[in-house]
């Protein structure tokens, strides 16, 4: 019996790329980068942003082997020397990479910038490598701006990045920039099928499509999950082995479970639900594939049939179209409507299957939408004329589905009446040119005269806008002068709302409402009110200032004496007091007079 391998390293880290041409997908970054090698046009700091597990660590670490490889031709390090070794293992002293997360503060950016200007040991240059840079304080960015900007001829900066919006703009227009996309499912496949044939296992293709698709576009997921697929399997891994592994459900299974909806057997599906959760399939894992299932069914009813199914394998295609045809696209996107709300609930509740199983019911329980859609079209006149008739079979027959419990809109289409019970409707005699040329007049016409004035103000101010209305309600009277002239007359206290109304605009849509009222040219003109009685103004405010008296002014006091008598003082100071008095003319001649006569007591 074998010993087991304590020194066993994760797939992901045993295959990764050691030169740009393994790099699966990013084709256009290696070579942009092979060239600037090659032409020595190699920029001071890059920045390399996309999905996770998509190439850009991987990336960094074979730039920089191809910047201090003794042997490098042609932008290709010989990845043979002890420098591109040490490279591809992390532990070469010029090439430094800085996990961004974890030393995210200015302490940790005030060393490196220390570091920088202390030269390589063993190679032409000094490689920084800072992983998910986004993670950075905004202090820590401010330190490193100015190296960044100006850093030494020997020192190079690869920013790596996942979500390239928090990274600041100062940061971004400093560096070249180089976007990963994420992976295609046969470049995947493909990939796991090398890493299969160099482990020695037999891997079904169906097996290899199944991890592909989970992957979701990122290498090293891909490389994860079949890593634990070749230690869960034996020697022979079939597709059964990745369901099982993964808790997802089979092809059949989802396909059987989305013709129960089409055939409106909730039962049936509900029956379906059951069956997979016994047999280890997780709720999660199969709304996953549900949704990804609908969306294989509406961009196959959109027509798109060469886009690649993300749910189930090409061998399914033909069933996704007869299943796409049938339901129909308007049935197909209600369905993932109810669905896509039904996992944004279950995210955030514990009874997900409750809610699995609620969505069913109701997706089962749709209408044909399409069928639907097309009678209300044929119902609907168009340009004014009469709509076809329908018979009432055929509408009865796509709208008999009631009971789903859902609020459908439906539109009845009644059957046309026999030509024998339409009246007859008698014909006008063509109108003559002279007829047809003179424009229609509104028939709700009111004369503008003494008798209909009050009702044609009403009228007016209904039809004026609101704030113009406001300041017109503010006028005095109304009068008419010579033929269809309105005069509008306002008191003198309300010359702002007179100012108002006299604006261009507002006579323009003064007139305008006037004319459509009686049918003919107004012409308004506003003037103030002389009959109105002119605002009294206020008596002026007279403001008298008692003048300081002496302390012998209160000697003879009598109410001062018997207050001092009472409390047993003496008067020491009379301070002076300032009175806002109102006083009328007369009023304050008689004070005066009062005055004196105190003075000369």
């Amino acid at each position: 019996m074998s010993e087991p391998n304590t020194q066993y390293t994760v797939l992901a880290r045993r295959c990764r790329p050691q030169s740009f041409h393994e790099v699966v997908g990013q084709e256009h970054v290696g070579q942009a980068i092979q060239n600037a090698i090659r032409t020595g046009r190699v920029a001071h700091a890059y920045l390399f942003t996309g999905a996770r597990g998509v190439g850009k660590t991987s990336t960094a670490r074979i730039f920089a082997k191809a910047l201090n490889c003794p042997h490098v031709q042609g932008g290709i390090p010989c990845n043979q020397c002890e420098i591109c070794q040490g490279i591809g293992a992390g532990n070469d002293v010029d090439v430094l990479e800085i996990d961004g997360a974890s030393n995210r503060g200015i302490d940790d950016i005030r060393q490196l910038r220390a570091n920088v200007s202390i030269r390589s040991m063993r190679s032409p240059n000094k490689v920084y490598i800072i992983d998910e840079v986004h993670m950075l304080t905004k202090e820590a960015f401010n330190a490193l701006l100015k190296t960044l900007e100006e850093p030494p001829p020997n020192v190079k900066f690869v920013f790596c990045t996942t979500e390239p919006n928090k990274v600041p703009d100062t940061i971004l227009s400093r560096c070249q920039r180089f976007d990963f996309g994420t992976i295609s499912q046969e470049d995947i496949a493909d990939r796991l099928r090398q890493i299969a044939a160099s482990e020695g296992k037999d891997v079904d293709d169906e097996a290899v499509e199944l991890v592909a698709r989970r992957a979701n576009g990122s290498m090293r997921d891909s490389q994860s999950l079949f890593d634990q697929l070749l230690a869960f399997g034996g020697d022979r891994i079939t597709a059964a082995d990745v369901h099982q592994l993964l808790g997802t459900a089979t092809d059949d299974r989802l396909i059987n479970l989305v013709e129960s909806l089409i055939n409106n057997q909730p039962a049936a599906a509900l029956q379906s639900i059951e069956s997979a959760l016994q047999q280890g399939v997780q709720i999660g894992s199969l709304s996953d594939q549900l949704l990804a299932y609908l969306r294989d069914l509406l961009v196959t009813a959109a027509g798109a049939t060469d886009i690649a199914l993300s749910a189930v394998t090409e061998s399914s295609r033909q069933r996704v179209c007869q299943q796409a045809e049938r339901w129909g696209i308007q049935t197909i996107s209600a369905a993932m409507q109810i669905l896509a709300e039904t996992k944004a609930r279950m995210q955030r509740a514990s009874f997900g299957r409750a809610l699995m199983e609620l969505a069913l019911v109701r997706m089962a329980s749709l209408e044909q939408l399409d069928q639907i859609s097309r009678l209300l079209k044929v119902g609907i006149p168009s340009g004014g004329g009469s709509s076809p008739p329908v018979s009432s079979q055929a509408s009865e027959t796509a709208l008999k589905k009631n009971g789903s419990g859902l609020s459908t809109p439906t539109r009845v289409i009644e059957k046309s009446p026999p030509p024998d019970a339409v009246p007859a409707s008698p014909v006008s005699p063509p109108a003559s040119a002279s007829t047809s040329e003179k424009p229609a007049q509104s028939t709700d016409v009111i004369a503008l005269t003494n008798d209909l004035l009050d009702h044609f103000w009403e009228n007016l101010l209904r039809e004026v806008p609101e704030k113009l209305c406001g300041h017109l309600k503010n006028a005095s009277s109304r009068a008419i002068f010579g033929p269809n002239g309105l005069e509008i007359l306002f008191p003198r206290s309300y010359a702002f709302s007179k100012g108002y109304c006299e604006q261009a605009e507002s006579m323009n849509r003064l007139s305008e409402a006037a004319r459509k009222i009686a049918g003919d040219l107004v012409t308004c003109r506003l003037d103030f009110d002389k009959s109105a009685p002119a605002p009294t103004a206020k008596a002026p405010e007279q403001v008298r200032l008692v003048e300081r008296r002496k302390v012998s002014t209160v000697d003879h006091d009598p109410f001062v004496q018997t207050a001092v008598g009472v409390f047993g003082g003496q008067v020491v100071e009379v301070r002076p007091l300032r009175q806002k008095i109102i006083l009328s003319s007369d009023q304050e001649e008689a004070e005066s007079v009062e005055e004196d006569r105190d003075e000369e007591r």
